[in-house]
């Protein structure tokens, strides 16, 4: 299959030079697609012969009359089960909000757990995110902290209620990292092992197109194990997969959570296989042991200022060499996964935290929640930017429905000045999946319905979530 994307604003993320701020602008670019990857971009018409390839296989010519093309965005954090549980625990830090939140999901049963993943992986690619680290609810039900921990003894759920969220980001046709929790209070050591290993085969069996890669969820924040550390490390290196942390994240017992810093970095966990997400409650010491590591962070702005979590010092990161990120976190604590709202949020916060415009720069926003995001979670070669021989998987964001007015710096208005409400369409493969917002999956409605279904009757069992 050919397609030809002809008369766009083209932002490719190809940069010509080491300028952090050029993303790869063309005023009036072109792409060609072929079999579902990028194969040339150029500025202008496209060549004669190219128009002429594209007709003698039966392409399509996609006019976009000037609107911006630019890479699908990528989501490096993201809980996506947690899609239909909008809007709980608003007067909540975050134990109060997950308990809150994962107080329900406590209840669900594979199936449940496979429909909301589902309704959230569209829900992702509606609003142009064609790829994410999508962190499982884990096999063991979540349970409220205590003195910065959790007791690890909640009931531990079947294998499916991992694998069947995996399957509906695959169903949902969404390109993904699966993150797999280890449950590491659980049964007896060969247990966990065991466990994980299945998950991880699980998903290496999918297409991998679109099941980009496995990786550990993190766990050592709230696990009661002193040695959790070194369990995850153990399986990083076992089945050669990646980690991401949820790390000093929220505002409460932050000398504590910043002790167990030590117990990553003494387990030998620091290296590019080694990313943190939200890493806000840190010290100038904890940034560069891990920028000297190697180590990665994944920066949520919405969820950080929704949860009251504060803002990490994500310039000082990047100062230090250290790969960022951009990630929507949970549907459940963005409420609305946009990331034009997302980049926003971040772009204000850091101005505001710095006084310093120059902190935050719209182009580097852009490229943190691409590209950056790709390369933190390992998936830069395949995708992250319209880059020949990745995946074509771009959006497609009309600046006059509804307009915005003259385009004085096009890259940072399509930054500051778009929204969802300009979001024409998303292909993801050079296929169109969404449409004006309107899904063009199969299960989209199934799922929506579950959802409103489901949800509720569960609630009514179980009790109402705060």
């Amino acid at each position: 299959m050919q397609l030809l994307v002809t008369d766009a604003r083209l932002i490719t993320l190809v940069p010509s030079g080491d300028d952090p701020l050029d993303v790869g602008y063309h005023e009036r670019g072109w792409m060609l697609v072929v079999d579902g990857l990028v194969a040339a971009t150029g500025d202008g018409e496209p060549p004669a012969g190219v128009r002429a390839g594209v007709a003698a296989d039966g392409g399509e010519v996609l006019d976009v009359g000037g609107a911006f093309v630019a890479p699908g965005f990528v989501s490096s954090h993201s809980h996506l089960f947690t899609s239909g549980l909008r809007g709980l625990g608003v007067a909540e830090t975050l134990y109060g909000w997950c308990d809150s939140m994962l107080g329900t999901t406590a209840h669900m049963s594979p199936d449940h757990v496979y429909w909301s993943t589902l309704h959230g992986a569209l829900d992702f690619l509606s609003h142009g995110v064609t790829t994410a680290y999508n962190f499982t609810d884990p096999l063991q039900a979540w349970e409220p902290m205590v003195e910065g921990r959790r007791t690890g003894t909640a009931g531990l759920r079947d294998l499916r209620y991992h694998t069947r969220q995996a399957d509906a980001c695959r169903d949902a046709g969404l390109r993904f990292v699966d993150a797999i929790g280890m449950d590491a209070t659980a049964g007896t050591d060969q247990d966990v092992v065991d466990r994980f290993a299945a998950s991880v085969e699980h998903t290496r069996a999918m297409d991998p197109a679109l099941a980009l890669g496995v990786s550990v969820m993190g766990q050592v924040q709230w696990s009661p194990r002193p040695d959790a550390a070194e369990v995850e490390v153990a399986a990083m290196r076992r089945h050669g997969v990646t980690n991401q942390a949820h790390f000093l994240e929220s505002p409460e017992a932050v000398p504590l959570q910043q002790a167990k810093f030590a117990l990553y970095r003494d387990a030998g966990a620091l290296g590019p296989d080694m990313v943190f997400g939200h890493f806000i409650q840190t010290t100038p010491e904890i940034i560069e042991q891990a920028a000297a590591g190697g180590a990665g962070m994944s920066w949520q702005p919405a969820s950080n200022g929704r949860l009251a979590s504060g803002t990490a010092q994500v310039p000082e990161m990047l100062a230090l060499g250290m790969a960022v990120g951009i990630g929507l976190d949970d549907q459940a604590c963005t409420d609305v996964a946009d990331p034009w709202a997302n980049m926003r949020i971040g772009v204000f916060s850091q101005r505001a935290r710095t006084k310093d415009p120059l902190a935050m720069m719209p182009e580097v926003a852009l490229r943190l929640h691409t590209l950056g995001a790709a390369e933190v979670m390992g998936v830069a070669d395949r995708v992250g930017s319209l880059a020949v021989g990745k995946h074509a998987d771009f959006v497609v964001v009309d600046p006059r429905r509804p307009d915005v007015g003259p385009l004085w710096h096009p890259v940072r208005s399509y930054v500051l000045s778009m929204s969802l409400r300009n979001l024409r369409s998303v292909h993801v493969g050079g296929r169109v999946v969404d449409e004006g917002g309107a899904s063009r999956h199969p299960l989209a409605a199934e799922a929506s319905a579950r959802l409103h279904t489901d949800l509720p009757a569960l609630a009514a069992r179980v009790g109402h979530p705060r």
